[in-house]
């Protein structure tokens, strides 16, 4: 599957009718963005059940000033609409495919309690 480019108008949807999403944002004038590319490309043709997407923060500013997004590229990974793998940088082939690797064999019911956990205790600090 090809990769598909995001805007704050399909945004939602997107990661609302997927359970998985990896999203590069990235910008044309960018020099490792320009190296990651063909190695995000290659992952989305050999992983065809998940979802590839692209922001291009350049055209899509709000998107990325909404995920605080500094430096490019930055490579987000979604499950059930819960982020679960945020960095910046390029990775190598071996990296983004272990990337995904650990992102498939996540627990996401245990990624849920950590949230609500983590949640609870700052909620009860703030009192």
């Amino acid at each position: 599957m090809a990769t598909i480019e995001l805007t704050k108008d399909n945004f939602n949807d997107t990661l609302t009718e997927n359970e998985f999403v990896l999203i590069d944002f990235w910008a044309s004038w960018c020099g490792p963005c320009k190296q990651f590319a063909p190695v995000y490309e290659e992952a989305s043709e050999k992983h065809d059940d998940l979802v590839f997407a692209k922001v291009d923060t350049e055209d899509q500013q709000e998107l990325a000033a909404s995920f605080d997004i500094q430096s490019i590229p930055t490579l987000m990974v979604v499950r059930d609409k819960t982020v679960i793998y945020a960095q910046p940088g390029a990775l190598p082939k071996e990296s983004l495919e272990d990337l995904i690797r650990q992102a498939r064999e996540l627990d996401m019911e245990e990624v849920r309690k950590e949230i609500e956990k983590q949640q609870a205790d700052s909620g009860s600090q703030a009192e």
